[in-house]
């Protein structure tokens, strides 16, 4: 446990973590998988969907765990890097646009008028809109000079937003595939359990002994 937490701890093994999956769809093409090839651009725009998803709810999950377990070293080690996770989240994010606007548009700039108003019929395309700017806010307001600007409590208040963008990125995910969003509850289940517990652990009134220690 002691060597996970050591490993937890380096920015250098985090930012290979993040990296990884973005390098993954090369592994199918490379391997000419059929099912791949049919759309290639297509596969990369959901596999860019899916893993910005997976970092949102990873970095959701930083806090409930630090609550729950606040004297597990590996979740102190993650609390490390939650800039880091969040930010990844909003790239991949950003990522899984450009292709989006890449597969509808062909390169051609001059069809991204006709894909945003298209973009105005289908509600599921405006949620993950919705939920891409407010990831932008997010990792714009995430810089040092933004937190001192805002305030601690004005910051904290702008990025509990990013529960309401988990929430429209699960909707979106679910619309997006047509199918029964066993994918979706697989993101982000645990981390409603996660948030379900950590209500109940900080509703829950305190011994005199523990709050006599805190």
């Amino acid at each position: 446990m002691a060597f996970l937490e050591k490993l937890l701890r380096s920015k250098a093994f985090v930012v290979t973590l993040i990296v990884l999956p973005g390098l993954w769809p090369a592994w199918p093409l490379l391997r000419h998988d059929p099912s791949v090839l049919a759309d290639p651009l297509k596969y990369v725009l959901h596999h860019l969907g899916f893993t910005a998803c997976v970092l949102l709810a990873v970095v959701l999950s930083f806090t409930p765990l630090r609550v729950l377990f606040p004297k597990w070293g590996v979740a102190l080690a993650l609390n490390r890097h939650r800039r880091l996770v969040g930010v990844s989240a909003f790239v991949y994010a950003a990522l899984h646009l450009a292709t989006h606007l890449l597969y509808e548009t062909g390169g051609d700039t001059s069809a991204l008028g006709r894909v945003f108003k298209a973009a105005a019929t289908k509600p599921f395309q405006l949620v993950g809109l919705a939920a891409f700017v407010i990831l932008l806010v997010l990792a714009v307001t995430s810089l040092n000079a933004a937190v001192r600007w805002l305030g601690g409590k004005r910051w904290k208040n702008l990025h509990r937003l990013v529960y309401i963008a988990a929430g429209l990125a699960a909707y979106h995910q679910i619309e997006a595939r047509k199918i029964f969003p066993v994918q979706v509850l697989w993101i982000f289940g645990p981390l409603a359990v996660l948030e379900i517990a950590r209500i109940i652990r900080q509703r829950m009134p305190r011994s005199p002994v523990a709050a006599k220690a805190a």
